[in-house]
């Protein structure tokens, strides 16, 4: 018997959810903050951004305009030969700690900003997530800072094209899942009830 389609949630089928919340994801960039300046700036890469892992590692200086305040994607899980490139604005004082770390006009333009592979910085990430004191649980993964960013996003009144394109979705029904949590216009209109 067929089962019909796997809806995509943000949360997991006992009920776990698979973001960061607000006080986790500031907790976790709190503690981005005492590391090393490339590894902070690869965790607001991620929080700011909500790229995926293997994209920010294949960011290189050209990707960052620091006068018009955004980063050039390249979209790495597009399956059509054609590449793509997504803009998403970031914090001037996220894009100014990133030139610290890396000085983005002394490199080579084409050059990796960071020098890891996927585990390494995966495992890094976690391990700053476990310094951060976040609960173990599905939310603590780098993918976890990703639906936070889009949640983030759909929260603070952002239309779900521009987050559909900034996190390089093909589909709006994918970043529609964004609009299952609970928001503040909702949370309003409940405490008019009570």
């Amino acid at each position: 018997m067929h089962a019909g389609p796997i809806h995509a949630t943000l949360y997991t089928r006992n009920g776990c959810r698979k973001y960061l919340n607000a006080a986790e994801r500031e907790r976790f960039l709190q503690a981005a903050a005492g590391e090393s300046p490339p590894v902070n700036a690869l965790c607001q890469t991620l929080v700011f951004t909500g790229c995926r892992i293997s994209e920010a590692l294949a960011l290189t200086p050209r990707g960052f305009d620091t006068e018009a305040g955004f980063i050039a994607i390249r979209s790495l899980k597009k399956r059509s030969r054609s590449i793509v490139v997504r803009e998403v604005p970031v914090p001037t004082a996220m894009l100014a700690d990133v030139d610290r770390a890396f000085h983005l006009t002394d490199q080579c333009p084409t050059d990796r900003l960071w020098r890891m592979s996927r585990i390494t910085a995966w495992a890094l990430v976690k391990t700053i997530m476990q310094k951060a004191e976040i609960p173990p649980g599905p939310h603590m993964t780098p993918k976890g800072l990703r639906h936070a960013f889009g949640l983030h996003a759909i929260r603070c009144g952002v239309p779900l094209n521009l987050v559909q394109r900034w996190l390089g979705h093909a589909s709006i029904t994918t970043t529609s899942i964004y609009l299952q949590a609970l928001g503040p216009e909702e949370r309003e209109l409940a405490g008019r009830m009570w």
